[in-house]
């Protein structure tokens, strides 16, 4: 290599793609870029490259596996990330191929889910879905994971393999965290109910992430749920009530965690107690962030978890965000009305969280169903018991 290879830095990122003829694939990389800086990497180069299949041992193949490391060696990289998900032999092969550590898209995104759960619950939500890739991999460079005295009080018989005491430990680990998490999820249940037996209309906020949902939710309970212009800004779910005027009365508004393409299966299984939230709703908000030129394909992935997570079924409302990043020419000729999803027509709003924009069309379409949700109510509890013994 020339003298003049850059040193390398902690924390810079060669990224790459392969595109294998999917009508999803993200050419510019640009949702995998947005990941590595929510992380707190500094992508220093991008690479894409077509393949009809992976490559059972690199992914990439040895030619283009050999470009990847001239490349970070170039630029000074200390890591790879790809955009999709590796096996543990690709990702073991690859690290000894290009001589860095070699990440993919499911633990970029489990790394930074671990750095913003804040509550007890997602924390451990994150802990259990995190062992659950560990235990895949088990790769020798997980620190906390390292026996120490007072560790995991586990000790390995004689001539116990290191893989299988690593195995072993996860293995208990993992059972240990869905106890407490189990625990929390009954408390959680607990609250839920509560807010049942008030019978407060509930709303759900879900959307891909970074749709804009938590400055909507801001803008529309005078909260403050953090709210930022990156991904996964908000992990743990927030509740607030929200008074919708007469007749309508007080429905109940919950913020969720923003859904993305390829969400390990971990995570969907991980935060289900967060996402039941959203199971629970009579409505959901379904956020979309209407300047994004590939939101049609956010709307199906955010379909597809619904679906996955027993949500599916439940009454939409589309909600069309960033009206004010909208191009003139572009911008829409009414701000309501209604849009085919999965062959069912869904009503539509445009709006802006950030302007306001919209918003008080939001809160009287709120209005109109809570209001006729709590006659159904009413209906309900007046109508006479059929088969009543006299």
């Amino acid at each position: 290599m020339s003298e003049h290879t850059p040193q390398q830095q902690e924390g810079a990122a060669v990224l790459v793609g392969v595109d294998f003829g999917l009508p999803h694939f993200d050419s510019e990389l640009e949702e995998l870029g947005l990941l590595a800086q929510t992380a707190g990497l500094t992508p220093v180069e991008r690479l894409t490259c077509k393949r009809k299949a992976p490559d059972a041992a690199l992914f990439v193949g040895s030619g283009k596996a050999d470009e990847i490391r001239e490349l970070a060696q170039m630029h000074g990289a200390s890591e790879v990330i790809f955009d999709q998900a590796l096996s543990p032999a690709q990702q073991r092969n690859l690290e000894r191929a290009i001589g860095l550590a070699v990440y993919d898209r499911t633990f970029l995104i489990l790394e930074i889910f671990a750095q913003r759960a804040r509550s007890h619950e997602g924390k451990l939500q994150v802990e259990l879905a995190r062992l659950q890739y560990l235990s895949t991999r088990l790769v020798r460079r997980w620190s906390h994971l390292e026996r120490q005295t007072g560790g995991f009080g586990l000790r390995g018989g004689p001539g116990e393999k290191q893989i299988e005491l690593d195995r072993r430990m996860i293995g208990e680990a993992i059972k240990r965290t869905r106890e407490r998490l189990a625990k929390v999820q009954r408390q959680r249940g607990t609250q839920r109910r509560q807010r049942e037996r008030r019978g407060a209309f509930k709303i759900s906020l879900v959307g891909y992430t970074n749709a804009g949902k938590s400055s909507l939710f801001n803008a529309m309970v005078k909260a403050r749920a953090y709210a930022a212009d990156q991904l996964f800004a908000t992990l743990d779910t927030t509740t607030r009530h929200l008074y919708l005027g007469e007749g309508a009365g007080q429905a109940s508004i919950s913020d969720t965690v923003g859904f993305i393409r390829e969400l390990p299966h971990g995570l969907v299984d991980a935060f289900k107690a967060t996402l039941q939230e959203a199971v629970d709703a009579d409505l959901l908000l379904h956020v979309v962030d209407a300047a994004n030129p590939h939101h049609p394909e956010q709307m199906a992935e955010v379909q597809n978890v619904l679906e996955e997570i027993g949500a599916g079924s439940i009454p939409q409302l589309l909600v069309f965000n960033k009206l004010d990043a909208i191009e003139a020419p572009q911008r829409p000729l009414r701000l309501a009305d209604t849009v085919e999803v999965d062959g069912t027509q869904v009503d539509r709003v445009f709006l802006s969280a950030r302007t306001g924009e919209g918003l008080p069309a939001l809160r009287e379409e709120l209005a109109r169903r809570s209001e006729a949700s709590v006659q159904q109510m009413s209906l309900a509890d007046t109508a006479p018991l059929h088969g009543a013994v006299h």
